[in-house]
């Protein structure tokens, strides 16, 4: 189904993008090791996009809470080749990397944006990359890398702080040449946060919309999700795809999942009972 435009309260909102996942890692939390060679995980953004994905996000180093980082040369292994391919087969290909060196190559291997999960505070080089190559560039809230960042979730109001702390991150993109309309913010769901914090940025979503520029949510079967059924082996597809439904309802540029099926799903039917709400 062709994206559209659907009205929320006085608002009008296109309907999120969807973004596959492909984890080329043999560590990632929820499928690492499935997709970890090369032809396994080119056949699996192709199906995603066949299931209906929009773009497709590759990664090549796992940023589950307590992974320990690869060097260069492996991410670049594992990501690089799969991006070529993808991008031939005329997929619009997202790169998952705090690295300005793994950046750059991937987008003139053809990659159209760079999703980088620290927003620029992992490597000095990459807001002068992304200014100089034009891409798009998606900046989540970050405190600190894979190892420590559970340690970090002080808050004195988590949607208060992580919106001016993305504001912050704005300000420098634009001072480093930036395209405003390049920009993309993500609020780091599951990354320095508790579950309650989760909750309460996905609850207030709409005050981060309300910065002007395009919002990600990477909610995908992460931990906070299973806490709500106390079985860390429970299904965690249909409450994500629950989450992509009420984030288009916040005005959410873009839903980051595993299971495109369903969230697609869910979106199909939150776009039918808008229209047909205000016919």
């Amino acid at each position: 189904m062709t994206k559209e435009l659907v009205r929320v309260g006085r608002a009008i909102h296109t309907r999120p993008l969807i973004m596959g996942i492909v984890n080329v890692t043999p560590d990632s939390f929820s499928d690492g090791g499935q997709f970890d060679s090369t032809d396994a995980a080119i056949e699996h953004g192709l199906a995603l996009v066949e299931s209906g994905a929009e773009i497709v996000d590759v990664g090549g180093e796992s940023t589950r809470p307590g992974a320990e980082r690869v060097d260069v040369a492996t991410e670049r292994k594992r990501v690089l080749p799969v991006v070529e391919e993808l991008v031939g087969r005329g997929v619009r290909v997202s790169v998952d990397t705090t690295r300005a060196e793994i950046a750059l190559e991937c987008v003139e291997a053809g990659a159209e944006f760079i999703n980088d999960v620290s927003g620029g505070l992992a490597d000095p080089e990459m807001y002068r990359t992304i200014a100089a190559t034009g891409v798009s560039y998606i900046a989540m809230h970050w405190r600190g890398h894979s190892e420590t960042m559970q340690e970090l979730t002080e808050y004195e109001n988590v949607v208060t702080d992580v919106r001016s702390a993305l504001k912050s991150r704005i300000a420098e993109m634009l001072v480093w040449g930036i395209e405003p309309g390049r920009i993309i913010i993500d609020p780091g769901i599951g990354f320095s946060k508790t579950s309650e914090q989760n909750w309460a940025l996905l609850g207030h979503l709409d005050e981060l919309v309300t910065l002007g520029y395009p919002v990600l949510i990477g909610a995908s079967r992460k931990r906070f999700i299973g806490d709500l059924y106390f079985d860390a082996e429970t299904d965690r597809d249909p409450a994500t795809s629950i989450i992509s439904a009420l984030s288009a309802q916040a005005g959410a540029w873009a839903v980051r999942v595993h299971n495109v099926d369903s969230t697609k799903a869910a979106l199909d039917v939150w776009s039918a009972w808008e229209n047909g709400s205000r016919s």
